[in-house]
């Protein structure tokens, strides 16, 4: 998502809709012909393709020109790509710098067999070239099938259905029997009624799919509602908003976690989705002659119910488990020992002496909580930890704020392709790193080991690659730094006692809480205690980047016919539920 700051270039003159224009027409003129060389010529010899679902149906990213060719090779003859032009009432056509490279980045629409599609194309100036420019990064991306479309806007339901048909069912009568499940088996279960779970469902929906999501919670958002007493999001607002539905322009740039909550709720009410709350996944086998589900769910009240969905998506977030660590010398601890997911808030502990291992964003907000109630509060770091101001952290949502539709926002968001998407993270990293150079130098001075993250990428690729390590600053790295949290390295612990941690010194820390704020297991681990050990081991770890570049299972196929994942942000998952949700809508059509 990140960029490093719109410039205007020299050459200021180019009629950029023109220029934009000529290199389309040269592309769609080489894919008409079968030319798939000729096309993969119109990149610069490093360029990069990402596809997600226009000529394939999953999402994957190409480097260089023999490798986009043969990507054309192989997609051309299903794909029949045509009519690429520039995106009528988007974003038009501009200069600007993306991942320190001065580019010309447009919108474009095109059509293929399957459906209408996007293009966001980023331009580097070559005279020789059609247009008088070169592609250095495109990205495709299906945006609805021909004849299936979202039914919003225009294509919205007229309501007829339910006007004036007097001692017959009214919508209300609908919706319960829909919700009740009474006769009939959704098409789809979603596990989890969380943001992945809620923005999956509402486009399913959309789609025509009948969709029931469950959730263990007694509460639509209890997800968030049950966590800690003063948590709010970390990005800002207008990044944030759920498909179909943005977020009142009242609310505070910064969303405490209970106003989410409660709009989790409005939500399922506004979108008009099936939700199970207090319902668990036992069990389940796929069928594969039959390509179908059979799961069993047990809901609050004990009772059973045995479902044959054709599809299950797992949205039950990148925290599922808690990781509960062996620790030597824990079973002799006398006091209390938490997972910070089962954190509230701290008013017990006034006086007390506690202690939380771990230093990301949980670790940090938890001692924080327990600082602000008047404990006595050590944190035990690990390993190092990447630590970047929260103002300097919204940088790599900057593509929202430079005053276009989040519609067309989106569409960028998808479109860095894994090497350039480093590159930019490293500037955004780097630019961090040095508005937050006193407090950084305040922390290493106290003993707090800090790193950047691989190859210095920072904290959005720790999370997309381990879904942690990282703390946005909102007050508690000054807190470590001025000594008022105190920092003990797990490294320097022989063991815990009864009454704390025991250093390899002989000191001792007191201790009569112990909050453990070390994460959660992989997606792969939450099937295997649903589905059991041949599905989890036959798709693999969930999340994390394969070798091509892409997450793992994320919003695409999986080896697991009729199951899917979701999970992520509230953008991440506002942004990919659409093409999940298309392939879900695709495969009950036979066209995957």
């Amino acid at each position: 998502m990140p960029h490093d700051g719109m410039t205007t270039t020299a050459a200021a003159t180019t009629n950029l809709p023109e220029a934009v224009t000529a290199w389309l027409g040269a592309f769609e003129h080489a894919l008409a012909r079968g030319d798939a060389a000729s096309a993969a010529a119109l990149f610069v010899p490093d360029g990069h393709w990402r596809d997600i679902l226009a000529f394939g149906w999953d999402i994957t990213t190409t480097s260089g020109a023999a490798g986009i060719e043969e990507k054309l090779n192989a997609a051309l003859p299903r794909t029949r790509p045509h009519r690429f032009r520039l995106a009528a009432g988007r974003t038009p056509p501009r200069r600007l710098r993306r991942a320190g490279q001065e580019v010309i980045e447009a919108l474009a629409g095109f059509q293929t067999a399957t459906g209408a599609a996007h293009a966001v194309l980023r331009l580097l100036p070559d005279a020789e070239a059609p247009g008088g420019l070169r592609c250095w990064t495109l990205a495709t991306s299906l945006d609805s099938l021909h004849g299936h479309e979202e039914q919003t806007g225009q294509r919205r339901p007229t309501g007829e259905d339910f006007s004036r048909k007097f001692g017959a069912e009214n919508w209300l009568d609908r919706r319960n029997r829909a919700r009740a499940y009474a006769g009939h088996d959704p098409t789809v279960i979603v596990v989890g009624a969380g943001q992945a779970g809620l923005s999956i469902a509402a486009r399913l929906g959309q789609m025509g799919l009948d969709t029931l999501i469950i959730d263990r919670q007694a509460r639509v958002g209890d997800n968030w509602r049950k966590r800690y007493h003063s948590l709010t999001l970390h990005n800002e607002v207008h990044v944030n908003h759920l498909p179909y539905m943005p977020f009142p322009p009242t609310w505070p740039v910064f969303i405490p976690k209970d106003m989410l909550a409660n709009w989790f709720e409005h939500y399922v009410e506004a979108l008009v989705l099936n939700v199970w709350t207090g319902t668990a996944l036992t069990g389940g086998s796929y069928d594969e002659a039959s390509g179908h589900w059979t799961v069993t769910l047990r809901r609050e009240d004990g009772s059973e119910r045995v479902m044959r969905p054709r599809h299950l998506v797992f949205a039950t977030g990148v925290s599922g488990i808690p990781i509960i660590p062996k620790l030597p010398g824990l079973e002799e601890f006398r006091g209390t020992v938490m997972h910070s997911g089962a954190y509230t808030e701290g008013s017990a502990w006034k006086g007390r002496p506690v202690l939380v291992l771990g230093t990301g964003n949980s670790a940090h907000d938890v001692a924080q909580d327990l600082h602000a109630s008047g404990a006595r509060v050590s944190m035990i770091q690990r390993s190092p930890t990447h630590i970047v101001g929260i103002r300097q952290a919204q940088a790599v949502y900057s593509i929202y704020a430079e005053g276009i539709p989040i519609e067309d926002c989106d569409l960028l968001a998808t479109a860095m392709p894994y090497p350039v998407l480093i590159k930019s993270y490293q500037i955004a990293t780097a630019q961090a790193a040095e508005e937050d150079g006193p407090l950084l130098r305040a922390l290493a001075a106290r003993g707090f080991k800090l790193t950047g993250g691989e190859d210095d990428t920072g904290f959005q690729m720790m999370y997309l690659r381990r879904g942690g390590g990282y703390y946005f600053n909102v007050g508690c790295s000054d807190l470590v730094a001025d000594g008022s949290v105190g920092l003990v390295q797990y490294g320097d612990i022989e063991r815990f006692t009864a009454t704390g941690a025991l250093l390899k010194d002989g000191r001792e820390v007191p201790a009569e809480l112990l909050v453990l704020a070390t994460g959660y297991r992989n997606q792969q681990e939450v099937v295997r205690a649903a589905l059991g050990d041949a599905v989890a081991d036959r798709i693999g770890p969930v999340w994390g980047f394969d070798g091509a570049g892409e997450l793992r299972n994320m919003w695409r196929p999986t080896p697991q016919p009729g199951l899917w994942f979701t999970a992520g942000s509230l953008a991440q998952c506002r942004i990919y539920s659409k093409f999940l949700a298309l392939q879900v809508k695709a495969a009950e059509l036979g066209l995957s």
